[in-house]
């Protein structure tokens, strides 16, 4: 076990994204010193198909790791922790990529979180009605494991299937590369594989849906043993890994979490004292966090377990120790709002005029939309007789149908109003990510939901998660709940426009019955 921290002791977070891998280093009182960003290379072999290089992520992880360590001490950096997307990693018994692609391609082994091939396979798993399907609001998601595995077996058997002798959640990949040790994540498995921590794999399910063959040699292939996040994984960095780092051998790492769980444990408990909360002296179960980039995701923790319809759910332990947690989200919402900006007719006059401004794309277009709001009231009433259906890439939560589709007809409050019916209560937002840095996307979360939205101090609120479970792993915090405090700080709170209220219960009645009307049109068209 380490000594006693220093006073200037540091810890590494890790986040791989969608798009890129980054890093910061990190210290004791989550004060992040120093960031930096490595792309990474996505394939799309065709429509619906995302696919990546655990290879090109991992070499980016070092680089990126190299960069915001350099000329630290190494005895100063006690722990790192890894987070990263819900893809699929695929390995054959010598540890080497399988191609997960028809084209053969090794190197792109990785399926991608946002990969729907397996919509299919989604439905069929769905129409067992098995009973692991409880904890992921009753419908499985093509964004989750089994249907992508499913697929794998029935499109890419010889080539794939036969070949992998290891399938990993990515986060558990990197915890893998960085310490040799094969236990999984309960955050991963649990979340996206039906796991159960009290009661381990269902064999009965695995079967059921074709795939008994991951139940041989003690679910060898899907992870025999399991820890929480931020446990101590293994004896530490290998040396081969510690050399591919530029870390010393032995350095803690925490088991990993899946990004937007990283972004959670980052802003959810942070100390509230003295800001006028209604979550002030109130248990972390009256929050929730928004972890808002390409897609998004909000997620609520409790005491006992809460079922939401068509919401993820409940997991014992797969963000905070101990706690419950309901996952909500938005297929798309960053990935979103760039396809409608980018493929407007006008979009290349409006980069330029961006540019000229010495402005980003989208502050360009704020400032644009309060010159057009000034004959009225609030910002907010443009769009007074205009409603957007947000899911252009299948709705995640809480209807948990992925064949629906966008349409110019709120989904955050739709997923909160679910989770209070089930029995959340919740009084306050934090939110973090990309789209936490847009003004006007978090004053109207704030106007729409009609609660205050805290913003963390540290914009790189995910990387602070990921260093949290490095800070677990070296034993210089007691838990996850500690260091979630100690090491999240509030850095602003937007208040919500209450003469708003009104304006926004009635756009929401509109959102419900145009929704009642597609669900209506999606089966008629169906039969």
């Amino acid at each position: 076990m380490p000594g006693p921290p220093s006073v200037d002791c540091c810890y590494v977070g890790v986040d791989v994204g969608s798009c890129s891998v980054r890093a910061a280093l990190v210290t004791r009182d989550g004060c992040v010193k120093a960031t930096a960003e490595e792309p990474i290379a996505v394939w799309t072999p065709q429509p619906d198909h995302y696919e990546q290089s655990s290879a090109d992520i991992w070499r980016k992880c070092c680089s990126s790791v190299k960069k915001v360590t350099e000329g630290v001490e190494k005895d100063r950096v006690r722990g790192i922790g890894f987070d990263a997307t819900c893809s699929l990693v695929v390995l054959d018994q010598n540890f080497q990529p399988v191609a997960v692609n028809k084209d053969g391609v090794k190197e792109r082994n990785v399926v991608m979180w946002m990969d729907h091939r397996a919509l299919d396979q989604a439905s069929r798993v769905t129409a067992t009605g098995h009973s692991v399907l409880t904890s992921v609001g009753g419908v499985m998601s093509p964004e989750m494991q089994p249907p992508k595995l499913l697929w794998l077996k029935e499109n890419l058997r010889e080539s794939c299937w036969k070949e992998a002798a290891h399938f990993f959640d990515l986060p558990d990949f990197l915890s893998w590369k960085a310490t040799g040790s094969l236990t999984r994540s309960l955050c991963t498995l649990i979340c996206k594989w039906t796991y159960s921590p009290s009661e381990g794999w269902n064999d009965n399910f695995w079967t059921s849906i074709d795939l008994e063959d991951l139940v041989d040699n003690n679910h060898s292939k899907i992870g025999e043993q399991t820890c929480c996040p931020g446990s101590p994984v293994g004896g530490g960095l290998t040396r081969e890994a510690a050399a591919d780092l530029g870390l010393n051998p032995g350095t803690a790492v925490g088991a990993s979490l899946i990004d937007a769980h990283a972004g959670g444990l980052g802003v959810i408990g942070a100390d509230v004292s003295g800001h006028h909360l209604p979550c002030e002296n109130q248990p972390v179960t009256s929050r929730v966090a928004l972890i808002c980039g390409t897609s998004s995701c909000h997620m609520a923790v409790s005491q006992k377990p809460l079922f939401v319809p068509g919401v993820w759910g409940p997991y014992l332990s797969a963000m905070v120790p101990g706690l419950w947690l309901n996952e909500g989200g938005q297929s798309a919402t960053g990935g979103l709002i760039d396809h409608v900006v980018k493929g407007h007719a006008a979009f290349p006059l409006l980069k330029e005029q961006a540019e000229k401004s010495g402005q980003h794309v989208h502050s360009f277009l704020n400032r644009y939309l309060e010159e057009l709001s000034k004959d009225k009231k609030h910002l907010d009433l443009l769009t007074n007789d205009l409603h957007v259906w947000p899911d252009f890439h299948g709705n995640r939560s809480p209807l948990a149908d992925q064949s629906l589709k966008g349409m110019v007809s709120l989904g955050t409050r739709h997923v909160l109003d679910a989770m209070r019916e089930a029995g959340h209560d919740i009084t306050t937002l934090f939110l973090c990510g990309g789209l936490s840095k847009n003004p006007l996307f978090v004053q109207m979360h704030a106007n729409v939901t009609g609660l205050p939205v805290v913003l963390p101090a540290e914009r790189e609120a995910v990387l602070v998660g990921a260093a949290v479970l490095g800070a677990c792993a070296s034993c210089d915090y007691s838990s996850i709940q500690e260091a979630m405090e100690k090491m999240g700080k509030v850095g602003k709170v937007i208040r919500p426009n209450l003469d708003l209220a009104s304006f926004y219960r009635k756009k929401y009645a509109v959102f419900l019955r145009l929704y009642v009307h597609q669900r209506e049109y999606a089966a008629l068209m169906r039969d």
